[in-house]
């Protein structure tokens, strides 16, 4: 019995080695394959372009942009309300209710939400009917309500009512390729 329970120690013994014996290669081999993968990868793959979540990316693009320009006037420079734009238009995207009534020649566009979204949706929606009259054939009218704001798109046109009922208020407010210059703008400090 003494010998069996020496051989099973004496067997333990040698397994436990073995097993540190190969964690410790496997550990060495592991790191240096990750090092050497990391070294592989650094030169031949290109490199992350995200900069993650949206504002955080259009933030860090506009001062990209800043930075490489050396007639930058820093004093103007306004990053802070760049921001403050960018979170209301997340707040009008994802915390908005909006209704719609389809009519032969218009449709209305019921805008509201909470109080802190609503900030956004009457800072916004105005002043981008603003924009939908210069780039639009539609009759645009804004009305702001307690809760928000009714947008009115009218047209004789059924096709444009037909592409206004199918773009929806989301689509509408997609429309003209002005947001990244008046990103840029409001981050000059030039236009609030």
């Amino acid at each position: 019995m003494k010998r069996i329970a020496s051989s099973i120690v004496v067997i333990t013994l040698i397994s436990s080695t073995f097993l540190v014996a190969a964690q410790n290669n496997h550990s060495t081999h592991s790191s240096h394959s990750s090092h050497q993968q990391a070294d592989t990868n650094s030169s031949s793959l290109a490199r992350p372009t995200e900069t993650g979540q949206s504002v955080f990316a259009a933030i860090a693009e506009i001062v990209a942009l800043l930075e490489s320009n050396p007639k930058t006037d820093w004093s103007s420079v306004d990053i802070d309300g760049l921001r403050e734009h960018l979170v209301d238009m997340n707040s009008l995207t994802l915390n908005t209710v909006v209704s719609k009534k389809v009519s032969t020649a218009k449709i209305v566009f019921t805008i509201t939400g909470s109080q802190d979204t609503q900030r956004a949706i009457k800072a916004m929606v105005p002043a981008h009917a603003q924009q939908l009259k210069l780039v639009t054939p539609w009759d645009v009218k804004t009305q702001v309500l307690d809760n928000g704001v009714m947008l009115t798109l009218s047209s004789k046109d059924a096709n444009e009512i037909k592409k206004i009922s199918g773009l929806g208020f989301f689509g509408i407010m997609a429309i003209g390729a002005h947001h990244q210059e008046h990103h840029l703008a409001m981050a000059l400090g030039k236009n609030h």
